[in-house]
């Protein structure tokens, strides 16, 4: 997934997503080391940290999301390191103490050799004992193969409207979700600008991903079903994940 084009219309749609930032600074202040985001993207997460004094440093494969995400920090005033690179491939001299990889961040491993790769390259930027702490959400969809707007619609000073349309496609045996953005911008003057986006992501069972994560080298993992902690059930939306390098 190339996020490049996808960058400013992602900070618009999540920048007010508040969900998990209290569970992932819990976890960074806990932290006795530096600590490694994966999937950093505009600096949401790692710019609530960093404003904590978490010593964390963020890793993401676009450049542009990292420009949004070093904006982010400069107009906070903080000073905040981004890495560019790819979760299955990146090198660090440095080994963390923790690694998080907040919203859905390793839903772009779309192959079990991929999530694999990651996994043990994660599990190698550990320091022994490390922590490694993500979340991914339940594959739960709406009506495929139908335009839905869910809610989103945003306005800017020059009068102009945004909103976002969505489309998805579901490939159960390759456990696919393909949404596809169509973001029309309608001007004060009525003229309609139409962009369009496709997003695919890979999902992921709560068994799979405990037997992935042993595999790779960690610890059987604390699993809930919210940010605060509450059992993984029928009613839950996220799973959270939390385990250790052995």
């Amino acid at each position: 997934m190339n996020y490049d084009e996808f960058a400013d219309l992602y900070d618009h749609q999540y920048d007010v997503y508040r969900d998990d930032l209290h569970h992932y600074a819990r976890v960074g202040e806990q932290a006795r080391g530096p600590v490694l985001e994966i999937g950093s993207g505009t600096g949401r997460v790692t710019t609530f940290l960093a404003r904590r004094g978490v010593d964390i440093t963020g890793l993401e494969p676009s450049a542009r999301m990292i420009e949004r995400a070093q904006d982010r920090a400069q107009r906070e005033g903080l000073t905040v390191k981004y890495v560019q690179g790819d979760a299955r491939t990146f090198r660090l001299d440095q080994r963390f103490d923790t690694v998080i990889a907040p919203f859905n961040a390793l839903m772009h491993l779309y192959t079990p050799n991929e999530q694999l790769q990651a996994m043990q390259n994660i599990h190698a930027h550990l320091q022994p004992g490390g922590h490694f702490t993500f979340d991914l959400f339940v594959p739960r969809f709406g009506k495929p193969h139908t335009l839905r707007h869910e809610g989103e619609t945003f306005h800017a000073p020059d009068g102009s409207r945004t909103d976002v349309f969505l489309v998805q496609r579901h490939d159960k045996p390759r456990q696919h979700i393909t949404t596809e953005y169509h973001v029309d911008t309608t001007a004060p003057d009525g003229t309609l600008k139409r962009r369009h986006y496709t997003l695919t992501q890979r999902y992921y069972t709560r068994y799979e991903v405990e037997w992935l994560l042993r595999f790779a080298g960690f610890e059987s993992p604390r699993v809930t079903g919210s940010f605060q902690g509450g059992p993984l059930d029928a009613h839950s939306e996220v799973m959270v994940f939390s385990t250790r390098a052995v």
